[in-house]
């Protein structure tokens, strides 16, 4: 089975999309993490040439697009309340 090499605006479809997924962290860490390796990954299959490595690339990028909405998900149903430790209240007992 011949895999189909993916038009260049389905590439900057996929890559929009992880990026707009990331943004949907509410952890600093995560979503810079998950832009990072959203563009570094890109970056790196910039100068593949052969068709089936370009459908296999674009495939592994849509099946990490899935996993990243799932866990954007996921940190958002267990968000923690306070996001900084700059927004809690000085607690005055000693």
């Amino acid at each position: 089975m011949a895999n189909v090499v993916p038009t260049r605006s389905e590439v900057l479809f996929l890559f929009r999309s992880l990026l707009r997924t990331a943004r949907q962290f509410s952890d600093y860490n995560i979503r810079e993490y998950t832009k990072r390796r959203t563009i570094d990954g890109f970056r790196q299959n910039r100068t593949l040439s052969d068709p089936d490595s370009i459908a296999s690339a674009f495939s592994h990028g849509k099946a990490q697009l899935e996993i990243a909405k799932r866990q954007a998900v996921i940190y958002s149903l267990y968000a923690p309340k306070v996001k900084s430790i700059m927004d809690l209240k000085p607690c005055n007992s000693i």
